[in-house]
C-alpha cells in the first residue's frame, strides 16, 4: 500500500508539474515575423535529416543536391508521423509510416496507396530560409518572408577564417532571460572568472542607452589596470591602464550585436582602432521555457591562430555552461513563470536596457498580433 500511495503521489506532482508548464506556456506569444537562426550553417549537410523545435513547431532541415537549404513542418499530414524518420529519394522526403512522398515546396508527389490520387490536402508548410553569417536563419510568420528584416552582421564574413567561430547550446530557460543577460553586462564582476573581469570598474556606471523602433543600444566606457584579460597581452603594455568599451544592440526579435575592446592611446574607442572582438549573440525560443543559444565571435588579433579559435570557444562554454548557465537556470526555476513583470522585481539603474528590450519586444509582439486579429476580422 505504502508504494501504491508513493506512485500516486509521484503521479499527481508530475501532473501538477507538467499542467504548471502548460500555463507557462500558453501565456507566451512570440513575434514570428521575424528571422530566427534555425541551425548553424555546418549542422545541415550532406543527405541529413536535421530537426529542431522552434517556436513549439517542430521543424525539418535539410540540403537539396545543389546545396540549398530546406525547412519544412517536420509532421506528416496523413498520420502526423515527423518526417525525420524518413528517408530522402533525391530532393523528395518520404514519410517512415506510409510512404508519402513530399517536395521540397512541401507539395505531396507521390502516394502509393490505392489508385494512387494524392488529396489536395496533402501539403506540408514550407518555411523560408537565409543562409548568412555562418547561420540558417528560419521566418516562422505567416506574412511574406522580408529578407530586409535580417540586420547586417556582414563584420562576420570579413577577415581570415581562423578569426571566426560559431557555437550552440541549449538552455532550458525562457529566451528572454538570456537576452536580459546580455544586455546587462553589469554582472560580469560578479559572475565571471578574472579572465574578463572589469576588475570592479563597470558596476558603478549606468551605460548610455538609445533606442528605436526597432534596436536597443547600451554602451559603457571605463579605465583599468591592467587591461581586460583577454586584450591584455595584444597591447603594447599589458600591465599598463587600458581604456575599454562595450557596444551592444539588440534588434528583434532576438539577437545582440556585441562589441569590445580595450586601447592605450588617445584614438577613439571602436574597433577599428582596438584589440577587440565583434560577437553575435542570438536566441531562438524552442518553446517557452527552452532556448536555442547561438553565438559567433570575430576578433581582430591572432587571427591565423586556429588553436586559439578553439580555445575561445571553449571558454565560452565554459563561462556560460558554468557561470551564466547555472544562475539563469535556477532563477528560471525560482520565478516559475515567464511573466518577469508579474513579479514586481525591483529595478535598479543597470537594467535600463534589458527592460527597454522586454517593453519594445512586447510592444513588436502586441502589435503583430493586433495586426493578425484585424486581419481574420
Amino acid at each position: 500500500m505504502i508504494g501504491a500511495d508513493v506512485h500516486d503521489i509521484t503521479r499527481r506532482v508530475a501532473r501538477n508539474d507538467n499542467k504548471e508548464e502548460m500555463e507557462m506556456e500558453r501565456k507566451v506569444e512570440f513575434l514570428r515575423n521575424c528571422w530566427y537562426v534555425a541551425a548553424l550553417s555546418r549542422d545541415v549537410g550532406g543527405e541529413d535529416m536535421f530537426h529542431r523545435r522552434i517556436l513549439d513547431t517542430s521543424v525539418l532541415l535539410y540540403r537539396k543536391a545543389d546545396g540549398e537549404a530546406v525547412a519544412l513542418h517536420d509532421r506528416c499530414p496523413h498520420r502526423f508521423a515527423p518526417l525525420h524518420l524518413g528517408r530522402r529519394v533525391g530532393d523528395d522526403v518520404v514519410c517512415a509510416y506510409h510512404a508519402l512522398r513530399f517536395d521540397c515546396s512541401g507539395a505531396c508527389t507521390h502516394n502509393p496507396h490505392g489508385n494512387g490520387l494524392i488529396p489536395k490536402a496533402a501539403k506540408v508548410r514550407s518555411f523560408p530560409l537565409l543562409e548568412k553569417y555562418g547561420f540558417i536563419w528560419i521566418w516562422m510568420g505567416e506574412q511574406a518572408a522580408d529578407p530586409s528584416l535580417l540586420p547586417d552582421f556582414g563584420v562576420l564574413d570579413d577577415g581570415h577564417p581562423n578569426a571566426l567561430a560559431h557555437t550552440y547550446m541549449h538552455m532550458d530557460v525562457n529566451y528572454e532571460l538570456i537576452i536580459d543577460n546580455v544586455m546587462d553586462l553589469s554582472h560580469i564582476d560578479h559572475v565571471h572568472s578574472e579572465i574578463i573581469s572589469t576588475r570592479g570598474r563597470l558596476s558603478p556606471l549606468v551605460p548610455r542607452v538609445r533606442e528605436d523602433a526597432n534596436a536597443v543600444n547600451a554602451r559603457w566606457e571605463w579605465s583599468q589596470t591592467p587591461a581586460m584579460l583577454i586584450f591584455a597581452d595584444f597591447l603594447p603594455a599589458p600591465a599598463a591602464e587600458a581604456r575599454h568599451f562595450f557596444d551592444i544592440t539588440w534588434t528583434p526579435p532576438a539577437s545582440i550585436q556585441l562589441s569590445v575592446g580595450a586601447l592605450q592611446d588617445g584614438r577613439q574607442l571602436d574597433l577599428g582602432n582596438c584589440v577587440g572582438q565583434y560577437d553575435l549573440h542570438t536566441a531562438t525560443p524552442e518553446s517557452a521555457t527552452s532556448t536555442h543559444y547561438f553565438f559567433a565571435t570575430r576578433r581582430n588579433h591572432k587571427v591565423e591562430d586556429a588553436a586559439y579559435n578553439e580555445m575561445k570557444i571553449r571558454a565560452m562554454h565554459a563561462a556560460f555552461e558554468n557561470e551564466d548557465g547555472p544562475v539563469i537556470q535556477a532563477t528560471q526555476d525560482e520565478m516559475g513563470t515567464t511573466d518577469f513583470f508579474s513579479l514586481n522585481p525591483v529595478l535598479m539603474s543597470n537594467d535600463i536596457a534589458a527592460v527597454r528590450v522586454r517593453k519594445l519586444l512586447k510592444k513588436l509582439i502586441e502589435s503583430e498580433r493586433a495586426g493578425e486579429l484585424r486581419a481574420v476580422g
